[in-house]
């Protein structure tokens, strides 16, 4: 069961970056392999949505549960699609000098074993390449970093 976490100092605040996560049907215009994006319902504290991921001639949906309380945290829960089991979670903490921690955290099992042994060998690179993904947004969206 591949999971990965990982916190980085970004100089945005964390409703900014919160925004940014939750503005997941602009998520085809810059994460890698996401091919739409779209949220069903919305409340006041949570959300479902539906994302298409694909490679070449792949193409999977997966269909999520959101809980958040902005602009501190996001907790995204799997309903369906591919894997057994996916849970996601963004936590945003305000730091020194108007920079905001970003704590990521993923944890997931694919529903065939020997497809999650092919994922893992290449999870921990995807997974950064789509972290990198949403900071290089923040960047576009809220320009350069602060001195």
């Amino acid at each position: 069961m591949p999971s990965h976490s990982e916190k980085r100092i970004l100089p945005y605040s964390s409703e900014q970056l919160f925004d940014l996560v939750m503005d997941i049907e602009k998520y085809p215009e810059f994460l890698p392999w996401c091919l739409a994006a779209r949220v069903n319902e919305k409340k006041k504290a949570d959300l479902s949505a539906d994302v298409i991921v694909g490679y070449g001639p792949f193409r999977e949906k997966f269909s999520s549960h959101v809980k958040f309380k902005k602009p501190r945290e996001i907790e995204v829960h799997y309903l369906q699609g591919p894997m057994s089991q996916l849970e996601n979670k963004w936590m945003f903490k305000d730091v020194r000098g108007g920079q905001c921690e970003v704590d990521f955290y993923i944890d997931f099992s694919l529903k065939t074993k020997l497809f999650e042994k092919i994922v893992d060998q290449f999870f921990h690179r995807a997974l950064v390449k789509m972290i990198n993904a949403f900071e290089a947004r923040a960047l576009q969206l809220y320009g350069g970093r602060k001195h």
